[in-house]
């Protein structure tokens, strides 16, 4: 792979992979990167309305994930009601566009079994 660096004996470049693949594969995760990538700034309910079949235990606890890989932030406003709003990072972010070639990827094959 062009611009891969780590040797093949390194168990480094394993661990960080599967670190990335372990937040990755969690349910919802993906989901949640793109709805906030494609809306920039995002509340709870707009994430419960893009992610329906989520609980809304389960998304807080992949938002609190993301939050602490350094992917997504959370501020929260001192209003009545309570206000909290999450955004990408610049890691997060650049996660996003890196993901929409796999998201073309999976719709054009999607398309062809159609």
């Amino acid at each position: 792979m062009e611009g891969f660096d780590c040797a093949t004996d390194d168990p480094r470049c394993y661990c960080l992979l599967s670190d990335v693949l372990d937040l990755l594969g969690r349910k919802y995760v993906m989901d949640i990167v793109c709805v906030v990538a494609v809306h920039g700034t995002v509340r709870f309910g707009t994430l419960e309305a893009h992610i329906p079949e989520a609980s809304t235990s389960t998304l807080s606890a992949r938002l609190d994930s993301l939050e602490d890989a350094g992917l997504l932030t959370r501020e929260q406003y001192d209003e009545i009601p309570p206000r909290v709003e999450y955004e990408l990072t610049d890691d997060g972010a650049e996660l996003a566009e890196r993901l929409r070639p796999v998201l073309e990827w999976a719709q054009e094959r999607d398309s062809a079994t159609a």
